[in-house]
């Protein structure tokens, strides 16, 4: 059988591939905090017919001769690249400004991080922050404060007061509260039925040594891998974390132009490898005719 056929059959396979993140990517255009994937090929390997050989004083140097076999899936990239934020007025929808993640994660002693850019918010009946699914938002929660002046003894992990409060991690808002505002820094403060100015708490973010080797675990969470590092925890605006914006949500990174582009270009390198194979066939269609 022909070399020809079976590199164009690699090819179809890298190519439709390829259409899938694509089309991933496309269906998540108007998924908030969305990392869009990329495809990377390499070739296969290649059947050395002849090798090198170095100049001699009575002849010149050959250069090895070889044939390719056809390419194969080198990686599948997410791009980490922040997308662009939308504001929508809602106090507990929240965008980054830089390279953090939020920390989401179910209660109990050794429950599993996850880490996510999708900042909606909410309150639960107990008035907990929790995404969408359920899982708190992690951060320190610090005892009552009657004005915001009381806060600046606690700007950051490190000086966070200690207690049964803090092991929580969970920031609570009380239900009778009248409003509630978070900060740059990612400090939650709101308004009680006295109309007094309390001190909730305040998120602590993540961020990793490798972003790109964090692992997608669907509805927008992303969880450390062997190839991640160990995430650096801080507060916002702390260790690069970036600022928090209340009242935005960070949109999916995805660009329908760029993604239509790949996607004509994905078509046409499936197409020609399809005519390889035709080809290779009609070829060895001949060789067949040569007996009649």
């Amino acid at each position: 059988m022909l070399r020809s056929m079976y590199a164009g059959i690699s090819g179809l396979k890298n190519f439709q591939t390829k259409l899938d993140v694509i089309g991933n990517n496309i269906s998540n255009v108007n998924t908030y905090g969305f990392k869009k994937g990329r495809t990377i090929f390499s070739d296969l390997y290649s059947q050395t017919v002849s090798g090198a050989s170095a100049p001699t004083t009575t002849r010149g140097g050959v250069n090895p001769k070889q044939v390719g076999l056809g390419s194969q899936l080198a990686a599948i990239d997410t791009i980490h690249t922040a997308g662009s934020t939308q504001f929508t007025g809602n106090t507990l929808d929240l965008a980054i400004e830089g390279d953090g993640f939020f920390i989401v994660k179910d209660a109990g002693n050794n429950p599993n991080n996850t880490y996510t850019r999708s900042g909606n918010f909410y309150l639960d009946k107990s008035g907990s922050l929790v995404d969408s699914n359920g899982k708190f938002l992690y951060g320190y929660s610090a005892p009552r404060l009657n004005t915001t002046n009381d806060d600046r003894n606690y700007p950051n992990a490190e000086n966070a007061p200690t207690g049964t409060e803090v092991t929580n991690l969970t920031i609570k808002i009380p239900t009778d509260a009248q409003s509630i505002s978070v900060g740059n820094d990612g400090k939650v403060l709101f308004v009680n039925a006295a109309g007094d100015l309390k001190y909730a708490g305040q998120l602590i973010m993540a961020k990793f040594p490798n972003t790109g080797g964090l692992e997608k675990k669907g509805n927008n969470y992303f969880t450390e891998s062997s190839n991640s590092g160990a995430p650096l925890t801080a507060t916002a605006t702390q260790s690069g974390m970036g600022a928090v914006k209340s009242g935005s949500l960070e949109m999916s990174n995805v660009d329908l132009s760029e993604e239509f582009t790949e996607m004509i270009v994905a078509q046409r390198g499936f197409q020609a490898n399809t005519r390889i194979i035709t080809t290779s066939d009609e070829i060895l269609q001949e060789l067949v005719n040569l007996k009649r």
